[in-house]
């Protein structure tokens, strides 16, 4: 692996930016030297005045599901499917992503469950054959009203790419869908759904979440907790929720659909994650709060490209804009720094001394960031 020296960049360090500024990595792809000023070392990459942002850690993303069934009832192979959601990955600035794998659905015979075994072997076998650019770990995501959830989260526990672990529960009523006319519209019309049929579909979700949610639920934290995995709440709502998960020890609270569950999670420690799309549209898609306002509200903490990967540095560029709050480090630690730390990965995340070697080089533009390179641990991606 070559040094490399990385120069008239306005280097974006975790709080503030240098410019220009100069950094070099060392042949082990770490971060040797940080500082201000150009360089006129041989062979110095100018960067023309872009910005040097840390590769991005992304903790939340299904945009693997995407390319595992690109059309409903069509399984593309496992292991094209790991390198095309990969090769989205790196283009977007992402050099770290816990793809997150839905352990469980509200629909029984669902696709994410046919595909969850294929999809976690191969995103190891690609890892293991050299094929991926960004560097993959697993979040699993656990729905707690899934019948089946202890057997097939016991046997994946011990997965050595497993680094995160969500707890979510989509029974309507409650959480992300606190109103069951918004559910009704939303499932009904993904899963084609007549109106008797809808309303035994509801039903049999509420049964499952009265019959296995809290002992599920019990399970997966005592499980993560005895092996130290991170966890995450999902969806909370109330302050209820938000006591709960700081009760389960839980590190980061995934899209809140309230203000005050947002407020109450980042009072008490918890990071604070919500999508790109999100903050890009200004708005939810399903109708919960505005990633923008918690921001306003100076309780964001993580950004996660959710199921659009360019969203996340798109995103960051916006908050530095748009929310006076954020200056342009603060919103790149959203998407670096932060959600490194809240997954307990201490070697990367931000561009200082001793650090991974994980470096964007972005050109902002009035319309979009545009990723002009990317490097992960010094090694050329994109």
């Amino acid at each position: 692996m070559m040094e490399n020296v990385f120069t008239n960049a306005r280097v974006v360090l975790a709080d503030r930016v240098l410019e220009p500024g100069t950094v070099v990595t060392d042949g082990d792809g770490r971060i040797r030297d940080v500082v201000p000023g150009k360089s006129c070392a041989a062979g110095a990459i100018d960067c023309d005045g872009d910005y040097l942002i840390p590769g991005m850690v992304e903790l939340h993303t299904d945009n693997l599901e995407k390319h595992a069934t690109p059309r409903p009832k069509t399984e593309w192979p496992a292991i094209a499917a790991v390198i095309a959601h990969d090769s989205q990955l790196a283009v977007s600035g992402i050099t770290t992503v816990f793809d997150a794998i839905a352990l469980g659905s509200v629909d029984k015979a669902g696709t994410r469950i046919q595909q969850l075994e294929r999809m976690v072997a191969g995103i190891a076998e690609a890892r293991d054959k050299g094929l991926l650019r960004a560097d993959h770990l697993l979040h699993l995501r656990c729905e707690i009203s899934y019948p089946s959830l202890k057997d097939i989260f016991d046997p994946l526990v011990s997965h050595p790419l497993l680094r995160l672990v969500s707890v979510m529960d989509h029974t309507p009523g409650q959480r992300q869908f606190v109103s069951e006319a918004h559910y009704r519209t939303y499932y009904q019309g993904k899963f084609g759904l007549s109106d008797p049929e809808m309303d035994a579909f509801t039903e049999d979700r509420k049964r499952d979440h009265e019959r296995y949610g809290e002992a599920h639920r019990r399970h997966v934290v005592a499980t993560c907790r005895e092996r130290n995995i991170s966890l995450a709440s999902h969806d909370d709502a109330t302050a209820e929720h938000v006591d709960a998960a700081v009760a389960d020890g839980m590190s980061i609270a995934e899209f809140p659909t309230t203000i005050e569950a947002a407020r109450a999670s980042h009072a008490a420690g918890m990071k604070v994650m919500m999508g790109g799309p999100n903050l890009v549209r200004g708005k939810s898609h399903s109708g919960n709060v505005s990633a923008g306002d918690l921001a306003r509200a100076d309780v964001l903490d993580i950004v996660s490209s959710d199921y659009i990967p360019s969203s996340m540095l798109h995103a960051a560029f916006k908050l530095s804009e748009d929310v006076c709050s954020a200056d342009l480090p603060r919103a790149i630690r959203t998407v670096s720094k932060t959600p490194a730390e809240a997954a307990g990965l201490t070697d990367r995340g931000e561009i200082a001394v001793g650090k991974r070697a994980d470096l964007v080089r972005v050109r902002h533009t009035p319309y979009h960031p545009l990723v002009n390179g990317v490097w992960r641990e010094g090694h050329r991606i994109a």
